[in-house]
């Protein structure tokens, strides 16, 4: 495993991270769960990715139980803050301070440890003062409850507005998460500039565009049986954009530039990602322990830039590169 600075912070972060968004807690059984974290820990990852909304709050507390009783200081943990959880009442959603603190207590009892190394706004939230968001997350900060603030799927702008308030509160603010892989690049334009800028990295989620650039989908074929494609609860609605044979015919082409770099299109999609200079960490998640050790073999892999080329050119025409497609609400 090789690592990267988070931003301009001191804090390193394993260039692979796993994370358990459409897993645990809900479509992977706990025995199996395990066995991926163990994998995840055994092939050298530190970095652990989670939010309280998973699995309702459920996937915070698988992880916490496959990380107890290991050395606190050798591992990162990530988790979020935004969506709603439990009863979903009037104040159980959003960055207000009154959620933050709350959701943030109730993180840390889940995941058994007495603070997280970054904590993230899951969302960008326009019904809240950003000056209210960003004085809760610096409470956190000086509680030792949070080292780090970050924030997921954020537009340029909102990084721009939101790293001006950190710095006036001297708040560690070094993330975003976003969506990010060969065939979504939505955030070049605009969202890796503004973060350099403001001395943010990424974190992406879903370099494996949700398993399409495996290539397990086929052009004219039916979705495989058991695949997320066709799970409603694991992810469905993410690859539905993904599954049209435009798409699909040109992600085949990946595969002999894949077997010429002597990688494997997941392994290859993953190192893809992880030649922006901006990202300093690219989450996979798994429900099997055997995806977890192929996809690390990315981890230190080197595109040159030709081959990089290549990938582009296969893919020319069904990149998706609008930057006003960043989510949010």
């Amino acid at each position: 495993m090789e690592f990267r600075r988070l931003g301009r912070s001191g804090l390193n972060v394993s260039e692979i991270s796993y994370g358990n968004w459409l897993t645990h807690g809900s479509q992977v059984e706990e025995d199996q769960a395990q066995a991926c974290i163990k994998a995840a820990l055994d092939v050298g990852i530190t970095t652990f990715d989670t939010a309280d909304v998973y699995a309702n709050t459920a996937a915070e507390s698988v992880l916490g139980r496959g990380l107890k009783g290991l050395r606190r200081e050798s591992l990162e943990i990530f988790t979020k803050v935004y969506w709603p959880t439990g009863p979903k009442g009037p104040n159980d959603q959003g960055l207000g301070r009154k959620h933050i603190i709350e959701s943030a207590n109730a993180s840390l009892k889940r995941l058994g440890t007495d603070y997280v190394d970054l904590y993230q706004a899951h969302r960008f939230d326009r019904t809240v003062p950003l000056e209210e968001t960003f004085l809760a997350f610096a409470d956190l900060v000086r509680q030792g409850k949070v080292l780090y603030i970050g924030v997921s799927e954020w537009t340029a702008e909102q990084i721009t507005r939101g790293a001006a308030i950190a710095r006036e509160l001297k708040v560690p603010f070094v993330s975003n998460q976003p969506q990010y892989n060969a065939l979504w690049r939505v955030i070049e334009a605009q969202v890796v500039p503004a973060s350099e800028r403001e001395g943010l990295s990424q974190i992406v989620w879903s370099p494996i565009a949700q398993g399409v650039l495996t290539g397990k989908y086929k052009p004219g074929q039916p979705l495989p049986e058991g695949s997320r494609a066709t799970d409603e609860k694991g992810g469905a609605n993410m690859v539905a954009r993904f599954l049209n044979d435009d798409v699909l015919e040109r992600v085949q082409r990946l595969q002999p530039i894949a077997d010429k770099a002597g990688l494997t299109m997941a392994q290859l999609s993953v190192a893809w990602v992880l030649q922006n200079p901006n990202v300093a960490s690219a989450i996979i998640g798994a429900s099997r322990p055997e995806q977890v050790h192929e996809n690390v073999k990315a981890a230190g892999v080197k595109l040159d830039a030709d081959l990089l080329a290549a990938i582009d050119e296969a893919l020319d025409g069904v990149t998706e590169t609008d930057p006003t497609l960043t989510r949010s609400p």
